[in-house]
């Protein structure tokens, strides 16, 4: 062991390399290092987060510098804190948590004490969840990530998540365990949600632009920017019978072709600094124990220098887990710490567990201490990047300020219409004519429910849809309501326990709905899921993944009841995955898929309803007609989707549709090049006109198929899509590159090639065969 010195921060008189902000940041991480002793240096692998009750706050959410000195004594340090913003309450309570204030200050409290009282003076970094938006009180929250994935709109992602890096920085923060990059293909799975959708290409460039958002440049200098990390890593969107957590049953060319291609082109596209490695296994190795997935392709491979976070408890699963799951390939706590740091896993998340066997692993041998060196430095690294050593306060008044303020609630209701995607709407319903109007019926069991989905704090605004069709109409028209039925009773994303509604209870509420709607000209009804049916199941009493994707209660009789009444109705239907909504489509003559639109939802609604907003999105994930479809997903091999006895196998709405309330005609795909060599590039144009009578947007999306290959190939794959607004009679051409990156696959023997021949070139409005114009790209040697 190397010698020590007895004083912190001192060397013969001088003030250390280290704590010089003049120096190189990889100058002061090597000394730094020099100067570590083996219990400090495990000290930065590990974190705090529910133990901050016992270490470091008291019931209030305020530093208590008793605790602290009592739990960290030794002067070793600590690596993280998580979510500082729950110190006011337990997680399952969001609104019990601290206010920016509050947090700015309990941030500063923990920093300097960790400055001041460790022996080396190495700061704390400080994680939040940030799926969409600060999951914090007071923050501003904008729609679910699948949401944002109606949007095909990376611009208005990069915007978002860049408010989000403010709200959170400016309380403290430091990382964001975001964004979801994984491929959802099983809508079974709880966590769909949290995810761009089903599409690689898609879930590419809307990561991309997220980490963009998170991270500005990476130099953090602005102070309103937080390290991204890119979760979950690897292939968590397909789970064995959709049950999360399970067993990723994928071969390696569609490991690398879907699931890997987002986390490597947000690793070197937009330099993303972090990773969450997976709960799951891939081929009998669970992630958090992959040297392959950890080592050889994400550093080895990709090159990729940052630091890898491990999901909440994984490393302990990668033995037993009581309370979920294990996966058996550990003895012990001991033997966990092990297989993961050789895997590479930089930090335990969220409390010390398994890395508390760290020091004692290295002295035994079974570790060595320069194993613990090489996944220190990246995390110290980026601590001297991020500015803690140097400028590691922040100002609570400004924190104050900035929290969900007016600008920031303006681009969550402008999201929030962007996600908003028109599935029907017959003999022109929508939008309404609000001067034809005297009464409307807002009914159904998710139109007076805030609906924000998982991982949300508590917004200071919390628009119901019921609200914001009541601030649209004012005092112009009666708005009336009834719930119509309950989904389930009560609760939210965090209770572990789901109560489903009483059946009879719902036919005596659905009876009451009928008598309020028979007073109306025009019915609303907001149906779908809610935050208890779909979300992550974590634990064996906190479930999530279903086995049905219909309409849960008695929402079908809901519908059926309101439609025989001969008045039109409107549709909303609220989820967190495609739900398989047969008898909606058949007998609604409109249809909005909303997901969850955050905390303008009823402002965003009313927009849409009553067209001061023309509708654009564009599903993210295909709806199924039902769970026996599965999978579903569109970009699906020459020999899927053969057909079923008495049933259809198409999807009941396709991947990338989505109506206006204006009509587009498109023409004219031609090439610039009809043939290309294998490393050359060429565009596809199309003229788009806006043949309605009002301005809107649509989404123009390429896709492209191989016709012959040496391995199978997609019927079809996005690669690329453009958003474009065009008045009314306005024509616009627009241009999309192919370039070899959109025409190279995985061939026979597993080399990333182009290979020569024809490729059919798709361009249109969704994935459907009878959207897409197609013309044929000869690619030679």
């Amino acid at each position: 062991m190397r010698k020590i010195p007895s004083k912190p921060g001192k060397r013969s008189g001088n003030s250390p390399l280290y704590k010089n902000p003049r120096a190189r940041a990889l100058s002061r991480v090597k000394d730094l290092l020099n100067r570590m002793t083996l219990e400090e240096k495990t000290a930065q692998m590990m974190c705090v987060w529910q133990e901050k009750a016992q270490k470091m706050v008291d019931a209030q959410g305020k530093f208590d510098p008793a605790k602290a000195r009592a739990a960290f004594k030794n002067g070793h340090g600590l690596g993280q804190v998580g979510r500082p913003n729950d110190a006011g309450g337990p997680p399952s309570a969001p609104e019990l948590g601290l206010d920016a204030r509050r947090m700015a200050e309990l941030t500063n409290a923990i920093q300097k004490f960790f400055l001041q009282e460790s022996r080396l003076g190495i700061p704390v970094l400080f994680h939040e969840e940030c799926l969409h938006g600060l999951a914090a009180k007071d923050a501003t929250s904008f729609p679910q990530p699948v949401g944002l994935g109606a949007t095909f709109n990376p611009a208005l992602v990069e915007s978002l998540y860049a408010m989000a890096a403010y709200e959170a920085r400016v309380r403290g923060t430091h990382q964001a365990l975001t964004p979801v990059v994984d491929v959802a293909r099983d809508a079974r799975w709880g966590r769909v949600e949290e995810t761009y959708g089903e599409d690689p290409f898609l879930n590419t460039q809307l990561g991309i632009a997220a980490v963009r958002g998170l991270q500005g440049d990476a130099t953090f200098k602005d102070k309103k920017r937080v390290i991204a990390t890119l979760k979950h890593f690897a292939a968590h969107g397909q789970p064995e019978s959709g049950q999360n957590c399970a067993p990723a049953n994928v071969s390696e060319r569609l490991l690398r072709e879907t699931f890997l291609h987002p986390f490597k082109n947000c690793l070197q596209k937009a330099g993303a600094i972090s990773v969450m490695a997976s709960y799951n296994e891939i081929d009998g190795v669970p992630s958090h124990a992959s040297k392959w997935l950890l080592r050889d392709v994400l550093r080895k491979e990709w090159g990729f220098k940052g630091f890898v976070v491990s999901d909440y408890y994984a490393i302990w699963e990668l033995g037993h887990r009581p309370d979920t799951h294990g996966h058996f390939v550990a003895t012990d706590k001991k033997e966990s710490c092990r297989l993961a740091v050789e895997a590479g896993v930089n930090i335990e998340l969220p409390d010390p567990d398994c890395y508390l066997h760290l020091a004692e692993l290295v002295r035994q041998g079974a570790l060595k201490e320069k194993q613990l060196d090489d996944l220190i430095s990246p995390m110290l690294l980026w601590k001297f990047k991020v500015g803690l050593f140097d400028d590691p306060f922040v100002d609570p008044a400004e924190a104050e300020r900035v929290a969900g303020c007016e600008e920031h609630r303006v681009l969550a209701r402008q999201a929030a219409c962007e996600t908003i995607t028109v599935l029907k709407n017959e003999n022109e319903l929508l939008p309404l004519n609000q001067k034809k109007l005297k009464t409307i019926a807002v009914i159904g069991p998710n139109a007076n429910r805030p609906l924000l989905g998982g991982y949300s704090g508590a917004p200071k605004h919390n628009i119901t849809v019921l609200d914001g069709i009541k601030a649209r109409l004012g005092d112009d028209v009666n708005v009336l309501h009834a719930e119509g039925c309950q989904i389930t009773v009560g609760g939210s994303w965090q209770y572990d326990a789901v109560v489903i509604s009483d059946p009879a209870e719902n036919r005596k509420q659905i009876a009451e709905a009928v008598t309020v709607a028979q007073q109306a000209e025009v019915i609303v009804l907001a149906i779908g899921g809610n935050e208890q049916t779909s979300r992550e199941a974590w634990s064996l009493a906190h479930m999530g993944d279903r086995t049905s994707l219909d309409l849960l209660g008695q929402q079908d009789e809901l519908v059926d009841a309101l439609v025989a009444l001969g008045k039109p109705v409107v549709a909303l239907v609220f989820n967190g995955r495609p739900i398989s909504i047969n008898n909606v489509a058949q007998k609604v003559p409109a249809i909005l898929e909303c997901w969850y639109l955050g905390q303008e939802c009823g402002h965003a609604v009313a927009d849409v309803l009553f067209g001061d907003f023309n509708p654009g999105g564009k599903l993210p994930i295909s709806i199924p007609r039902s769970v026996g479809q599965l999978p579903i997903f569109y970009n699906h091999k020459p020999s899927a989707r053969r057909g079923f006895l008495w049933d259809d196998a198409k999807p009941l709405f396709p991947f990338g549709f989505g109506l206006s309330y204006t009509k587009f005609e498109l023409k004219n795909v031609r090439l610039a090049k009809k043939k290309i060599a294998r490393k050359d590039s060429t565009k596809v144009f199309v003229d788009v006109t806006n043949t309605g009578k009002r301005a809107g947007t649509e989404v123009i999306q390429l896709y492209i198929r191989d016709l012959v290959s040496s391995v199978t190939r997609p019927v079809k794959e996005l690669k690329g899509f453009k958003k474009i607004e065009l008045l009314p009679g306005q024509t616009q051409t627009v241009a999309l590159d192919i370039t070899p990156e959109s025409l190279a696959f995985y061939d026979v023997n597993m080399k990333y090639v182009v290979e020569p021949g024809d490729f059919q070139i798709m361009v249109g409005s969704s994935s459907r065969d009878e959207d897409l114009q197609k013309v044929i790209l000869a690619v030679t040697k």
